[in-house]
């Protein structure tokens, strides 16, 4: 479980970098990893995107638990 957790955070902040030099730049990363232009998409770029999407997904389905487990756990003092 630890292994798709790390691959879908992975996959979900690639998308964001991706996303975010598409906003800033109108540069497509995973198009040109691709070797197509921009706004243009082939079978490795979808497959990409696919992947990506899924891994969103997956994390939003998982939400509940990554904040439960992210949280400080309460710790009791003992005073002697």
């Amino acid at each position: 479980m630890r292994k798709l957790n790390a691959t879908a955070a992975i996959l979900t902040i690639v998308g964001g970098l991706n996303w975010g030099l598409v906003g800033l730049f109108k540069f497509d990363l995973v198009a040109a990893v691709c070797g197509i232009q921009f706004g243009e998409v082939n079978l490795a770029s979808r497959i990409v995107y696919t992947l990506v999407g899924l891994s969103a997904l997956y994390l939003a389905t998982q939400l509940r638990t990554l904040i439960r487990t992210s949280e400080p756990t309460p710790t009791t003092s003992v005073t002697a």
